[in-house]
């Protein structure tokens, strides 16, 4: 039984189905909704390092909150706690890292589902994740196209 569920979130049908997901296959587990506001490739490459994460304005933090919205009250739906967070970056690499920093057991993401290759199947956030992850991390496919 898992402890700590990072469920990687964007306000997305998919990102709906991976947090119901979580809710359902670890009833008991602490989860955690982390939405993490992109920053350009030319940016990051500024910065020194892939794993950085920035530090966002007032208008990038109230955008988060509102795609957090309802993620929160699906929580409140389902009478289960959830812990939101917002971070900045590399969506797969701070996915990653989050997880790490924060002892989670399992990554949960969402994914299209929708054919052949890898990249198309799962989304190139799903697909790097799945790659760089040290801990096991559950791909739910969407319900809805």
């Amino acid at each position: 039984m898992s402890d700590r569920i990072l469920v990687a979130y964007d306000g997305s049908p998919p990102a709906r189905t991976a947090l119901e997901f979580a809710f359902d296959e670890f009833p008991d587990a602490d989860v955690t909704a982390l939405y993490v506001v992109e920053i350009p490739e030319g940016y990051l490459g500024v910065i020194d390092g892939p794993d950085i994460s920035v530090p966002l304005t007032g208008k990038a933090r109230e955008h988060a909150d509102s795609v957090l919205e309802p993620a929160r009250a699906l929580a409140a739906d389902c009478d289960r706690n959830l812990e939101t967070e917002v971070d900045s970056g590399k969506p797969a690499h701070r996915i990653v890292e989050r997880a790490l920093e924060d002892d989670c057991e399992t990554i949960v993401l969402g994914s299209h589902g929708r054919q052949a290759i890898s990249r198309v199947v799962l989304g190139s956030v799903a697909e790097r994740v799945v790659r760089r992850s040290p801990i096991p991390v559950a791909v739910v496919p969407s319900t809805s196209h």
